[in-house]
């Protein structure tokens, strides 16, 4: 369970606790078809994680040149693909600054031109400072939940915190190419790093 300090910090920021409850929503949504089955209808952490890449893209701000690429707002996935259908479920139908939120599954990072959001799978753990390094002044939101990804210069990763899956923030990374995160994000975040990644 989150300690009394969370709960309380949430509470007090309405924009923050409503970035939680969309993404947990938009989860049990996404398993209600299990649910009428008579199926455990717990979210998977999966089902979680999807509803927050969708969240992050509206809880941050991207340099104008960067999101006028494509007439898109596009989520990436690198690597083998964790999600399934799940991902684009939780984006079928909505919009980010007016455009149509679609998935897309590449397999190198050149083919990152027109994503906005960047998920890198756990299959790319042994070439992920090459990615980090390449991704450098590309302004994406990476987000994985390979172990040590914000650690490496990573900006966002899924932690799983008593069961239930959380994120970490390294601020730095998102700074240095032009991404602005609201605060309300940073608020339910479960560690904001401040310092420049270690090395890569």
């Amino acid at each position: 369970m989150r300690t009394g300090e969370q709960v309380e910090q949430v509470r007090r920021i309405p924009l923050a606790r409503t970035i939680w409850r969309a993404a947990l929503a938009i989860g049990w949504l996404l398993v209600g078809a299990a649910g009428a089955l008579g199926e455990n209808p717990k979210p998977t952490d999966y089902q979680v994680k999807a509803a927050y890449l969708y969240n992050f893209g509206r809880f941050v701000e991207w340099p104008d040149n960067a999101t006028s690429k494509g007439e898109f707002f596009t989520v990436c996935i690198l690597g083998k693909d964790p999600f399934g259908p799940v991902l684009d479920k939780a984006l079928a139908g909505e919009t980010i600054g007016g455009k149509s939120i679609v998935a897309r599954r590449i397999s190198t990072p050149q083919e990152t031109g027109n994503c906005q959001i960047l998920f890198l799978s756990s299959t790319e753990e042994s070439r992920l400072n090459k990615i980090i390094e390449a991704m450098d002044k590309e302004a994406i939101l990476t987000v994985s939940d390979i172990p040590q990804f914000s650690e490496r210069g990573g900006m966002v990763q899924f932690v799983v915190e008593d069961k239930r899956v959380r994120f970490e923030v390294n601020l730095t990374a998102a700074q240095n190419v032009g991404l602005t995160l609201r605060s309300e994000l940073l608020r339910v975040a479960t560690v904001v790093k401040k310092n420049p990644p270690i090395g890569n």
